[in-house]
């Protein structure tokens, strides 16, 4: 009988990793775009964590600052290939940063959608629950850095 390849754990998580690494660069360089920074206005400049940024720095440095984070958050998980506290700091980072964008579904418009209801989600909806796949996958991150760390492993 002919045994086939099975990926193992560090291949799954260097795909895992990489693909994160990905969205956040993009999602993070998209940040200091014009477009962007209006799309990002939109949503956060209502929402407390970050509603006090708009007045001080407006739409631009506001969406600056989240980028920052974001390509930093990307940075960490790159880094965390080969440090485990990088890839702990990362992950954990990553988890943070789509619970927030979670939570812009408690009061999002077009969450679901208009004279449908739960379950039929809408534009906001439909782009928001990507996030939960995308936390997933940080924590997944995440554990294996604190994995990593434990003497022995």
């Amino acid at each position: 009988m002919k045994t086939s390849y099975v990926p193992n754990d560090a291949t799954t998580i260097a795909a895992l990793r990489w693909s994160i690494v990905i969205v956040f660069a993009l999602f993070g360089i998209a940040k200091f775009a014009a477009y962007e920074a209006e799309g990002v206005a939109k949503i956060a400049s209502h929402y407390p964590l970050f509603s006090w940024m708009y007045p001080i720095w407006g739409e631009r440095g506001a969406s600056n600052v989240i980028g920052t984070i974001e390509l930093l958050t990307g940075a960490m998980i790159a880094l965390g290939a080969r440090y485990p506290l990088a890839s702990l700091a990362g992950g954990a980072m990553g988890v943070f940063t789509f619970c927030v964008t979670l939570s812009f579904s408690l009061d999002a418009p077009a969450f679901w959608q208009v004279g449908y209801g739960a379950p039929f989600l809408g534009s906001t909806g439909q782009f928001l629950m990507k996030d939960a796949v995308l936390l997933a996958a940080c924590y997944a991150l995440a554990v294996n850095g604190q994995r990593r760390m434990r003497p022995g492993d």
